[in-house]
């Protein structure tokens, strides 16, 4: 299983526009949104049914409190930056990432990471209690930093137990939302390509968790590298999508099966590719006691899929026990959370 995980993102820009504020945050548990601040509205906020209805006005109080501060301190930090950089005008950002995880062996995890512009500024090595430096100009900061220790050792303290702690807290408040399984539904079709060959795809979508493992088999055998992964993004309904594809030579096999793995199932779903097949058809799946239509061969699904607004995936902000950001940012202390990233579910995709 993966790993449950607290993370925030902030992001703080130097020329703001239309839904692109000053300052914002935004805090996940798992793969969920469930707080954000903007400097909009100078407010921070619940995004989980869940949160609005365990904690009441005074947390929301001393969270808006805290990023007012925040904000404060990151156009400070940015003005900082564009000093030491050289830089007297133009559109840059100063953003923090961090969280932490609890994995399902009771190990924990963690990290602190600072970028300006788009690009690695200063990280936490959170075992050394050290910072590592990107560039010349992160440098003079983990010059700094490292010159007081306590900076490093109260991320390193605020990873592995305060945040850990409101990891717990949040994910009882969430739990019938966050631990729920929902089951994949699977589309597979074709499109001609190049040279005579065949794109074969495999849509998947609907699901939740997030984890999920696609792969083509060939015969039966599991073809990893020959199969093109698109990514998981949200479906904007609280699940997920995923699509893979292989490119093939009809004439010369067309024994293809598209294998989905994934928390909800028992066991791994198989839908063949149907070749010849030129409508939706093919036989009903059974995913988790629930019939799902596996459709073969649609001859232009991917087509279809392209244009569901596939890219990256969530926002840059955060929240929780800052501290001694870059060189002026003041130190702040919220209770909160942390970053994970979970990895893909495997399984047996090809085994048999």
């Amino acid at each position: 299983a993966d790993p449950d995980s607290l993370r925030y993102f902030y992001t703080a820009v130097s020329e703001p526009g239309p839904g692109l504020p000053t300052f914002s945050i935004v805090g996940y548990v798992d793969d969920q949104l469930f707080v954000d601040y903007s400097s909009e509205r100078r407010s921070a906020e619940p995004r989980a049914e869940w949160m609005a209805r365990r904690e009441g006005p005074q947390y929301w109080e001393r969270q808006t409190q805290i990023a007012q501060g925040d904000q404060a301190g990151f156009r400070a930090g940015l003005d900082t930056l564009r000093g030491r950089y050289n830089q007297s005008g133009g559109f840059h950002t100063l953003q923090v990432m961090y969280g932490c995880e609890l994995r399902g062996d009771g190990s924990k995890g963690g990290s602190f990471q600072y970028a300006y512009d788009g690009g690695d500024f200063i990280s936490l090595d959170k075992d050394q209690e050290t910072w590592v430096a990107a560039d010349d100009g992160a440098r003079i900061t983990k010059g700094k930093w490292d010159a007081d220790r306590s900076i490093a050792q109260r991320r390193k303290a605020y990873l592995e137990q305060e945040c850990i702690e409101w990891l717990g807290k949040y994910l009882e408040y969430g739990k019938e939302t966050l631990q729920r399984r929902e089951p994949p539904r699977v589309q597979v079709g074709d499109r001609r390509s190049r040279d005579g060959l065949t794109t074969l795809s495999c849509r998947v979508h609907g699901f939740y968790p997030r984890s999920v493992a696609v792969v083509w088999l060939k015969k039966g055998v599991a073809m990893p590298q020959e199969t093109i992964q698109w990514g998981v993004v949200p479906s904007g309904d609280g699940t997920y999508q995923t699509r893979a594809t292989i490119e093939i030579d009809p004439s010369s096999e067309t024994n293809y099966t598209c294998c989905v793995e994934h928390p909800s199932l028992a066991q791994d779903l198989r839908v063949p590719w149907g070749k010849g097949c030129t409508s939706p058809g093919g036989g009903v799946v059974v995913v988790s006691g629930a019939p799902w239509v596996g459709v073969g061969g649609t001859g232009g699904t991917a087509g279809q899929v392209e244009g569901t607004g596939w890219g990256a995936e969530g926002h840059g902000l955060g929240w929780g026990a800052q501290g001694g950001l870059w060189d002026r940012l003041r130190e702040q202390s919220w209770g909160l959370r942390a970053m994970g990233w979970g990895g893909g579910h495997r399984g047996d995709c090809g085994t048999g």
